[in-house]
Protein backbone atom coordinates (compact mmCIF):
# COMPACT_ATOMS: atom_id res chain seq x y z
CA UNK A 1 0.00 0.00 0.00
CA UNK A 2 1.25 3.16 -1.04
CA UNK A 3 0.08 6.92 0.42
CA UNK A 4 1.03 10.23 -1.35
CA UNK A 5 1.23 12.93 1.47
CA UNK A 6 0.74 16.34 1.19
CA UNK A 7 -0.12 19.18 3.97
CA UNK A 8 -3.28 18.09 4.51
CA UNK A 9 -2.95 14.42 4.32
CA UNK A 10 -2.57 12.68 7.51
CA UNK A 11 0.72 10.05 7.60
CA UNK A 12 0.47 6.26 7.19
CA UNK A 13 1.32 5.98 10.85
CA UNK A 14 -1.10 7.93 12.11
CA UNK A 15 -3.94 5.73 10.43
CA UNK A 16 -3.08 2.60 12.56
CA UNK A 17 -3.60 4.81 15.70
CA UNK A 18 -7.44 6.23 16.38
CA UNK A 19 -7.69 9.88 16.70
CA UNK A 20 -10.51 11.37 18.85
CA UNK A 21 -13.16 13.15 16.65
CA UNK A 22 -12.03 17.15 16.16
CA UNK A 23 -15.00 19.56 15.46
CA UNK A 24 -13.19 21.07 12.29
CA UNK A 25 -11.85 18.10 11.05
CA UNK A 26 -13.24 15.36 8.64
CA UNK A 27 -11.02 12.79 7.27
CA UNK A 28 -10.90 10.46 3.96
CA UNK A 29 -9.56 7.71 2.33
CA UNK A 30 -9.41 7.97 -1.50
CA UNK A 31 -8.56 5.74 -4.34
CA UNK A 32 -8.65 9.04 -6.64
CA UNK A 33 -5.19 10.22 -7.41
CA UNK A 34 -4.31 13.88 -5.30
CA UNK A 35 -4.50 15.99 -8.05
CA UNK A 36 -8.58 15.38 -9.25
CA UNK A 37 -9.43 15.99 -5.31
CA UNK A 38 -7.45 18.40 -4.28
CA UNK A 39 -9.64 21.12 -6.05
CA UNK A 40 -12.73 20.15 -4.05
CA UNK A 41 -11.12 19.81 -0.78
CA UNK A 42 -9.41 23.26 -0.84
CA UNK A 43 -13.14 24.84 -2.00
CA UNK A 44 -14.94 22.51 0.95
CA UNK A 45 -12.69 24.26 3.42
CA UNK A 46 -12.76 27.44 2.08
CA UNK A 47 -16.21 27.55 2.25
CA UNK A 48 -17.12 25.70 5.49
CA UNK A 49 -13.67 26.26 7.37
CA UNK A 50 -13.83 22.68 8.06
CA UNK A 51 -10.18 21.01 7.61
CA UNK A 52 -10.03 18.22 5.14
CA UNK A 53 -7.11 15.09 5.51
CA UNK A 54 -6.74 13.07 3.02
CA UNK A 55 -5.16 9.46 2.82
CA UNK A 56 -4.36 8.37 -1.06
CA UNK A 57 -4.23 4.31 -1.28
CA UNK A 58 -3.11 2.57 -4.47
CA UNK A 59 -4.76 -0.87 -2.85
CA UNK A 60 -6.08 -2.07 0.06
CA UNK A 61 -9.02 0.19 1.49
CA UNK A 62 -11.07 -2.55 2.82
CA UNK A 63 -8.08 -4.11 4.03
CA UNK A 64 -7.66 -1.34 6.37
CA UNK A 65 -11.15 -0.16 7.35
CA UNK A 66 -11.25 -3.87 8.71
CA UNK A 67 -8.12 -4.13 10.21
CA UNK A 68 -8.98 -0.93 12.02
CA UNK A 69 -12.38 -1.04 13.21
CA UNK A 70 -14.37 1.17 15.45
CA UNK A 71 -11.21 2.65 15.84
CA UNK A 72 -10.60 3.70 12.02
CA UNK A 73 -10.12 7.67 12.18
CA UNK A 74 -11.84 7.40 8.30
CA UNK A 75 -14.69 9.53 7.59
CA UNK A 76 -15.58 9.38 4.02
CA UNK A 77 -14.38 6.67 1.07
CA UNK A 78 -13.63 7.93 -2.35
CA UNK A 79 -13.73 5.72 -5.19
CA UNK A 80 -14.34 5.01 -8.57
CA UNK A 81 -16.16 1.54 -10.70
CA UNK A 82 -18.92 0.59 -9.17
CA UNK A 83 -17.42 -2.40 -7.79
CA UNK A 84 -15.22 -0.67 -5.76
CA UNK A 85 -18.07 0.55 -4.00
CA UNK A 86 -20.31 -2.47 -4.13
CA UNK A 87 -17.25 -4.09 -2.14
CA UNK A 88 -17.16 -1.67 0.43
CA UNK A 89 -20.67 -1.64 1.33
CA UNK A 90 -20.90 -5.49 1.20
CA UNK A 91 -17.94 -5.84 3.70
CA UNK A 92 -20.50 -3.89 6.20
CA UNK A 93 -17.82 -0.68 6.11
CA UNK A 94 -20.17 1.93 5.22
CA UNK A 95 -23.78 3.32 6.65
CA UNK A 96 -26.74 4.91 5.28
CA UNK A 97 -26.81 8.30 5.20
CA UNK A 98 -30.33 9.79 4.53
CA UNK A 99 -30.33 13.49 3.17
CA UNK A 100 -32.40 15.20 1.29
CA UNK A 101 -29.78 17.32 -0.63
CA UNK A 102 -27.91 14.36 -1.59
CA UNK A 103 -30.97 12.79 -3.31
CA UNK A 104 -31.77 16.40 -4.65
CA UNK A 105 -28.28 16.28 -6.31
CA UNK A 106 -27.65 12.60 -7.17
CA UNK A 107 -30.30 10.50 -9.14
CA UNK A 108 -31.55 7.82 -8.01
CA UNK A 109 -29.66 5.45 -10.87
CA UNK A 110 -26.56 6.65 -9.21
CA UNK A 111 -26.90 5.83 -5.80
CA UNK A 112 -27.17 3.53 -3.49
CA UNK A 113 -30.88 2.43 -2.91
CA UNK A 114 -30.12 1.71 0.48
CA UNK A 115 -28.50 4.99 0.31
CA UNK A 116 -24.63 3.40 1.46
CA UNK A 117 -23.40 5.34 -1.79
CA UNK A 118 -23.90 8.82 -3.74
CA UNK A 119 -22.39 8.96 -6.93
CA UNK A 120 -20.43 12.33 -8.11
CA UNK A 121 -19.61 11.63 -11.67
CA UNK A 122 -19.33 9.40 -14.75
CA UNK A 123 -17.78 7.88 -17.55
CA UNK A 124 -19.29 6.44 -20.61
CA UNK A 125 -18.16 3.24 -22.04
CA UNK A 126 -17.84 3.63 -25.63
CA UNK A 127 -16.42 2.63 -28.95
CA UNK A 128 -13.53 4.68 -30.40
CA UNK A 129 -14.42 4.06 -34.19
CA UNK A 130 -11.34 4.95 -37.23
CA UNK A 131 -12.20 8.07 -38.76
CA UNK A 132 -10.97 6.47 -41.72
CA UNK A 133 -12.31 2.55 -41.76
CA UNK A 134 -15.55 3.34 -40.32
CA UNK A 135 -18.24 4.91 -41.37
CA UNK A 136 -20.67 7.33 -39.47
CA UNK A 137 -23.44 5.56 -38.39
CA UNK A 138 -21.66 1.70 -39.11
CA UNK A 139 -21.57 1.39 -34.73
CA UNK A 140 -24.84 2.09 -33.20
CA UNK A 141 -25.45 -0.79 -30.43
CA UNK A 142 -23.26 -3.03 -27.80
CA UNK A 143 -24.88 -5.92 -29.49
CA UNK A 144 -23.82 -4.82 -33.19
CA UNK A 145 -20.03 -5.64 -31.69
CA UNK A 146 -20.64 -9.00 -32.04
CA UNK A 147 -21.49 -9.26 -35.51
CA UNK A 148 -19.23 -11.39 -37.34
CA UNK A 149 -18.75 -7.79 -40.29
CA UNK A 150 -16.29 -6.96 -37.83
CA UNK A 151 -14.28 -9.88 -37.74
CA UNK A 152 -10.68 -8.84 -37.06
CA UNK A 153 -11.61 -5.38 -36.82
CA UNK A 154 -12.05 -4.76 -32.37
CA UNK A 155 -9.43 -4.48 -29.87
CA UNK A 156 -10.07 -4.13 -26.29
CA UNK A 157 -8.19 -4.35 -22.99
CA UNK A 158 -8.81 -7.87 -21.05
CA UNK A 159 -12.09 -9.37 -20.36
CA UNK A 160 -11.35 -9.46 -16.71
CA UNK A 161 -10.16 -6.20 -16.30
CA UNK A 162 -12.83 -4.42 -13.71
CA UNK A 163 -14.16 -1.69 -16.64
CA UNK A 164 -14.85 -4.75 -18.99
CA UNK A 165 -16.17 -6.79 -16.27
CA UNK A 166 -18.93 -3.78 -15.54
CA UNK A 167 -20.11 -3.69 -19.33
CA UNK A 168 -20.18 -7.18 -19.54
CA UNK A 169 -22.41 -7.11 -16.45
CA UNK A 170 -25.06 -4.43 -18.17
CA UNK A 171 -25.09 -6.82 -20.89
CA UNK A 172 -26.31 -9.50 -18.64
CA UNK A 173 -28.89 -7.19 -17.69
CA UNK A 174 -30.33 -6.61 -20.90
CA UNK A 175 -29.30 -10.15 -22.33
CA UNK A 176 -29.45 -12.52 -20.09
CA UNK A 177 -26.87 -15.14 -18.56
CA UNK A 178 -27.00 -16.96 -22.25
CA UNK A 179 -27.06 -14.17 -23.96
CA UNK A 180 -24.36 -12.18 -22.34
CA UNK A 181 -22.15 -15.24 -22.76
CA UNK A 182 -22.51 -15.75 -26.82
CA UNK A 183 -22.06 -11.81 -27.23
CA UNK A 184 -18.76 -12.32 -25.31
CA UNK A 185 -18.20 -15.02 -27.59
CA UNK A 186 -18.89 -12.93 -30.87
CA UNK A 187 -16.89 -10.02 -29.44
CA UNK A 188 -13.72 -12.41 -29.01
CA UNK A 189 -14.33 -13.55 -32.67
CA UNK A 190 -14.28 -10.45 -33.80
CA UNK A 191 -10.77 -9.40 -31.87
CA UNK A 192 -7.99 -7.81 -34.32
CA UNK A 193 -5.71 -9.30 -31.52
CA UNK A 194 -5.57 -10.86 -28.21
CA UNK A 195 -6.96 -8.58 -25.45
CA UNK A 196 -4.38 -6.58 -24.00
CA UNK A 197 -3.48 -2.81 -22.73
CA UNK A 198 -5.66 -0.35 -20.90
CA UNK A 199 -7.71 1.44 -23.00
CA UNK A 200 -5.06 4.09 -24.97
CA UNK A 201 -3.40 1.55 -26.01
CA UNK A 202 -6.46 0.84 -27.84
CA UNK A 203 -6.76 3.94 -29.29
CA UNK A 204 -2.69 3.92 -30.78
CA UNK A 205 -3.85 0.21 -31.86
CA UNK A 206 -6.50 2.04 -34.12
CA UNK A 207 -3.69 4.65 -34.94
CA UNK A 208 -1.29 2.24 -36.16
CA UNK A 209 -3.82 0.51 -38.24
CA UNK A 210 -4.17 -2.77 -36.19
CA UNK A 211 -7.80 -2.53 -35.67
CA UNK A 212 -11.04 -0.31 -36.58
CA UNK A 213 -12.92 -0.12 -33.72
CA UNK A 214 -12.02 -0.41 -29.89
CA UNK A 215 -13.85 -0.40 -26.52
CA UNK A 216 -12.86 2.36 -23.60
CA UNK A 217 -14.00 5.15 -21.48
CA UNK A 218 -14.20 8.65 -22.78
CA UNK A 219 -12.23 10.45 -19.75
CA UNK A 220 -9.18 8.93 -22.12
CA UNK A 221 -9.99 10.81 -25.16
CA UNK A 222 -9.18 13.92 -22.90
CA UNK A 223 -6.32 12.63 -21.49
CA UNK A 224 -4.98 11.43 -24.84
CA UNK A 225 -6.02 15.23 -26.70
CA UNK A 226 -3.74 16.60 -23.24
CA UNK A 227 -1.01 14.29 -24.23
CA UNK A 228 1.46 15.44 -26.89
CA UNK A 229 2.53 11.87 -27.55
CA UNK A 230 -1.18 11.02 -27.38
CA UNK A 231 -2.41 13.32 -29.13
CA UNK A 232 -2.17 12.20 -32.76
CA UNK A 233 -4.40 8.83 -31.74
CA UNK A 234 -7.03 10.75 -29.97
CA UNK A 235 -7.26 12.65 -33.24
CA UNK A 236 -7.17 9.16 -35.46
CA UNK A 237 -10.74 7.99 -34.04
CA UNK A 238 -14.18 9.81 -33.30
CA UNK A 239 -16.16 8.81 -30.29
CA UNK A 240 -19.38 6.66 -30.79
CA UNK A 241 -21.74 6.11 -27.66
CA UNK A 242 -23.52 2.78 -28.50
CA UNK A 243 -27.02 2.04 -26.86
CA UNK A 244 -28.21 -1.47 -26.12
CA UNK A 245 -31.14 -2.00 -28.39
CA UNK A 246 -33.54 -1.75 -25.16
CA UNK A 247 -31.67 0.96 -22.80
CA UNK A 248 -28.84 3.53 -22.94
CA UNK A 249 -25.29 4.03 -22.86
CA UNK A 250 -23.33 2.32 -20.49
CA UNK A 251 -21.88 4.40 -17.68
CA UNK A 252 -19.79 3.58 -15.18
CA UNK A 253 -19.02 6.29 -11.91
CA UNK A 254 -16.75 7.65 -9.25
CA UNK A 255 -19.05 7.77 -5.78
CA UNK A 256 -18.25 8.65 -2.06
CA UNK A 257 -20.12 7.21 1.13
CA UNK A 258 -19.65 7.43 4.69
CA UNK A 259 -17.60 5.22 6.73
CA UNK A 260 -19.32 2.76 9.58
CA UNK A 261 -17.10 4.22 12.10
CA UNK A 262 -16.80 7.88 11.09
CA UNK A 263 -15.47 9.76 14.09
CA UNK A 264 -16.73 13.33 12.03
CA UNK A 265 -20.11 12.51 11.14
CA UNK A 266 -21.77 15.92 11.05
CA UNK A 267 -18.68 17.07 9.01
CA UNK A 268 -18.95 14.30 6.43
CA UNK A 269 -22.13 14.99 5.81
CA UNK A 270 -21.33 18.33 4.87
CA UNK A 271 -18.61 17.12 3.03
CA UNK A 272 -20.50 14.68 0.90
CA UNK A 273 -23.45 17.20 0.75
CA UNK A 274 -20.78 19.08 -0.84
CA UNK A 275 -19.18 17.65 -3.15
CA UNK A 276 -22.66 15.95 -4.83
CA UNK A 277 -23.42 19.86 -4.71
CA UNK A 278 -23.52 20.63 -9.03
CA UNK A 279 -20.49 23.54 -8.69
CA UNK A 280 -18.47 20.57 -6.98
CA UNK A 281 -19.16 17.73 -9.42
CA UNK A 282 -18.79 20.48 -12.49
CA UNK A 283 -15.03 20.92 -10.73
CA UNK A 284 -14.40 17.31 -10.35
CA UNK A 285 -15.80 16.49 -13.91
CA UNK A 286 -13.62 18.78 -15.24
CA UNK A 287 -10.38 17.76 -13.57
CA UNK A 288 -10.83 14.03 -15.36
CA UNK A 289 -12.84 14.56 -18.60
CA UNK A 290 -15.99 13.22 -16.83
CA UNK A 291 -19.33 13.85 -16.55
CA UNK A 292 -21.34 15.61 -13.45
CA UNK A 293 -24.85 13.91 -12.58
CA UNK A 294 -26.67 16.52 -10.72
CA UNK A 295 -29.06 17.70 -12.42
CA UNK A 296 -28.70 21.55 -14.04
CA UNK A 297 -24.39 20.62 -14.24
CA UNK A 298 -22.67 20.77 -17.46
CA UNK A 299 -19.85 19.40 -18.44
CA UNK A 300 -16.56 20.62 -19.02
CA UNK A 301 -16.83 21.67 -23.24
CA UNK A 302 -14.04 19.64 -24.72
CA UNK A 303 -16.21 16.47 -22.96
CA UNK A 304 -19.38 18.14 -24.49
CA UNK A 305 -17.78 18.04 -27.81
CA UNK A 306 -17.71 14.92 -28.41
CA UNK A 307 -21.90 14.67 -28.56
CA UNK A 308 -24.72 13.90 -26.42
CA UNK A 309 -26.02 10.15 -25.18
CA UNK A 310 -28.47 8.99 -23.25
CA UNK A 311 -27.11 6.79 -19.62
CA UNK A 312 -28.58 3.94 -19.26
CA UNK A 313 -30.82 3.87 -16.42
CA UNK A 314 -30.47 0.38 -14.62
CA UNK A 315 -29.13 1.06 -11.11
CA UNK A 316 -25.50 0.25 -10.34
CA UNK A 317 -25.82 -1.44 -7.73
CA UNK A 318 -27.57 -3.68 -10.20
CA UNK A 319 -24.62 -3.79 -11.69
CA UNK A 320 -22.52 -4.68 -9.28
CA UNK A 321 -24.42 -7.91 -7.99
CA UNK A 322 -23.87 -9.25 -12.05
CA UNK A 323 -20.48 -8.87 -11.30
CA UNK A 324 -19.62 -12.50 -10.34
CA UNK A 325 -21.44 -14.00 -13.35
CA UNK A 326 -19.76 -11.30 -16.17
CA UNK A 327 -16.20 -12.89 -14.63
CA UNK A 328 -17.50 -16.42 -14.45
CA UNK A 329 -18.83 -15.89 -18.27
CA UNK A 330 -15.86 -14.16 -19.37
CA UNK A 331 -13.52 -16.96 -18.03
CA UNK A 332 -15.67 -19.84 -19.59
CA UNK A 333 -15.68 -18.49 -23.18
CA UNK A 334 -11.58 -17.53 -22.45
CA UNK A 335 -11.58 -14.31 -23.64
CA UNK A 336 -8.35 -13.09 -23.17
CA UNK A 337 -7.24 -16.74 -24.56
Amino acid sequence: MTFSLKSSVFAAAALSVAAPAIAQEVNIYSYRQPELIAPLTDAFTAETGIKVNVAYLSKGMIERLQSEGDRSPADVVLTVDISRLAAIVNAGLTQPVSSDTLKANVPAQYRDPDANWYGLTTRARIVYASRDRVADGEVTTYEDLADPKWQGRICTRSGTHAYNVALTSAVIEHLGEDGARDWLEGIKSNLARKPQGNDRAQVKAIWAGECDVAIGYTYYMGKMLSDEEQKEWAESVKVVFPTFENGGTHVNISGVAMTKAAPNKENALKLMEFLTSPTAQEIYAKANFEYPIAPGSQPDPLVASWGSFTADDVNLMTLAGHRATALKLTEEVDFDG
